[in-house]
This record gives C-alpha cells, structure tokens and sequence, in this order.
C-alpha cells in the first residue's frame, strides 16, 4: 500500500525541480546515510533531524573541476578535515576514504567542468542542541554544473555594516553562513558585487565567501589570515605570484595587516576564490581604485591561475576516471 504513495511523491518532487530549473544543475550526489550515489535531483535529499540542518553543527568545503580534473582537493580536504575537528566532530572518515568517495562521485556525475561541494555533519538522531544522540556523523557530497556565462569584469564593493564572525569560527569553514549571506545581500541592495569585512581592530579581513588583495608600487599584499578563513585559492594565488616577482613584474609579496586607508589608496584591488577565482574591484565604497579599470597584475594572476587549473602539477590537478 506504501509504492503508490512513494511513487506520488516521487513524481511530485521531479515537478518541483523541473519549475525551479535555474543556471546550475544537480549531477551527482554522495550520502552516507544511504551509503551510495543517486544521479537523480529528486533523491539528493537530508533528514530534517540531522543537526546541520537545524543546528548548523556541520562543516563544507569545495573543489573546482576543470577537464576532468579536480582542482585543489587535497588541500581543500586538509581544510575540510581541520574544520570538523575545530567543530568537534567526531567522525570515523579519513581522508583517503573521503578523497575516494568524492572522485566516485564526479565520476558518476560525468561533469568535466563544474564543482564539487561537500559536508560533515555531527549527523541525524534528534532535535535536541547538543549531538550527544545522533547516530553517527553523516558525510555528503554534491556535483554541480553551473552554466551561468563566464564574467570576469571588475566590480564595486562595499563596506559590510554586518559584524564579522570572531576567528575562532570565521576561520573554520562552518554551515552558519548567515552572516556571509547578510553581507553579500547587503552588498546587491545597494548595487555592489560583495561587502568587504574589517576586523575588530579596524583592518581589511574577507569578503563573504573571498578573500582580498591589492597592489601598490608593484607589490602585491594581502590580509593575514589569523582571524579569516584559510583561503585554498588565494594561497595558491600567493604561490604563483613569486613567478612574477622572478620575471621582476612584481617587487614583493606581503601577508601583513592592511589598513582601510592602504587598500582604498592601492593601485589594484581585486577578489580571489574559488568561485570568482581572480577578480578586479574597480570601487570600493565611493573610492576609485587605481584608474578604474582592470589592472595588468590581477589580469596577470587570473591567467596564472586558469593556467594552473588547466596544467597545473599533480599535487593540485587530480584525474578522475569517468
């Protein structure tokens, strides 16, 4: 007497996600709960009970794909890992076994060019606070291809009014992104791409899912990252940049607190992440940076990057054999 009412509901959430087909789709996904991989949309479903969803008591990281390859993932999983330990997850995972489970995935997803993104949480059992009755920790995992048109034009951005996370959780990679959201919707309110945080003592910390950097006189200098997220791109970033500083087209590199006035009066400006990768800030609030337009040393970063991606060493392009 069950099927026929499975059967409807099945039917109703292939519905539901045909009328909110958008830019990304859903190709693949990983649950341990029921310990395999689904290709179908309908079925990439949690338990309510689990508490990430209604304790945010989880942790996530991410991956690029590119041409089969995945980007970064072994020190996205470092990242990962640290996370759920600074969260107090106690989990059996390891990291090999989460890195096999991950690749199985794009595999099943056929995605040559898109994104992974994956979960720990403390896992499903109540909806009490404390995790001390969930039945296991839970991992998940997504393929996602985003078919929104490639945009690398600069930006403005805005000072956030939102308060920045205190480091003990801004520097862990945690599902609790309300902040992050309120700060990236404060930034399109007011016409802006993204809202750039300062830290308690007043200097330049994060944006709400990028960190920041700037040039001035050729040196090239960025945000400690004490009290922000651990930023996989933007180190890699900082890592290819001692090239140019070879090829004498930058003088130094800098990892030091940067003041507001230093990066308002700084020849380039621009965002770095997995998601925006290498982006040029054109404004920052009402000030103008450098001459308004993309500089040649964010241009040259992002082709050191795309160039990375795409023939980068093995130690950050891992194959996946579809």
């Amino acid at each position: 007497m069950l099927l026929p009412y499975l059967l409807k509901a099945i039917e109703r959430l292939q519905a539901n996600r045909e009328g909110q087909k958008g830019n990304q789709q859903f190709l693949a996904m990983y649950s341990s709960i029921f310990g395999g991989i689904t290709t179908e949309p309908e079925a990439m479903v949690i338990p309510m009970d689990d508490h990430m969803v209604h304790r945010g008591h989880g942790v996530f990281d991410t991956a690029a794909i590119m041409d089969g390859h995945l980007y970064e993932l072994d020190q996205h999983l470092d990242r990962f890992l640290k996370s759920a330990s600074m969260a107090k997850i106690k989990h059996s995972f390891d990291k090999k076994e989460i890195r096999k489970i991950l690749i199985q995935t794009v595999s099943a997803s056929k995605c040559k060019q898109g994104s992974l993104r994956y979960w720990l949480s403390a896992g499903p059992g109540d909806f009490q606070l404390s995790p001390s009755h969930c039945h296991q920790p839970s991992l998940y995992a997504i393929v996602i291809e985003d078919r929104s048109p490639s945009n690398q034009k600069g930006v403005r951005v805005i000072t956030s009014s939102i308060p920045i996370k205190p480091p003990q959780f801004a520097t862990m990679k945690s599902v609790n992104y309300l902040p992050n959201v309120l700060s990236k919707m404060e930034a399109e309110e007011k016409g802006a791409y993204a809202a750039i945080w300062l830290d308690n003592d007043g200097f330049i910390a994060e944006g709400p899912n990028m960190n920041v950097a700037f040039v001035k006189e050729n040196e090239l200098f960025m945000p400690c990252f004490d009290k922000i997220l651990s930023g996989c791109t933007a180190k890699r970033v900082l890592r290819l940049s001692e090239g140019l500083v070879r090829e004498e087209k930058l003088k130094g590199i800098r990892v030091d607190n940067v003041s507001v006035e230093e990066g308002k009066s700084a020849d380039e400006m621009m965002l770095i992440g997995s998601g925006v990768l290498v982006r040029a800030v054109l404004q920052w609030d009402e000030q103008i940076i450098g001459e308004g337009k993309e500089g040649p040393v964010t241009q040259a970063l992002l082709n050191l990057i795309l160039e990375d991606m795409k023939f980068g060493p093995p130690t950050v392009r891992v194959p996946i054999p579809y």
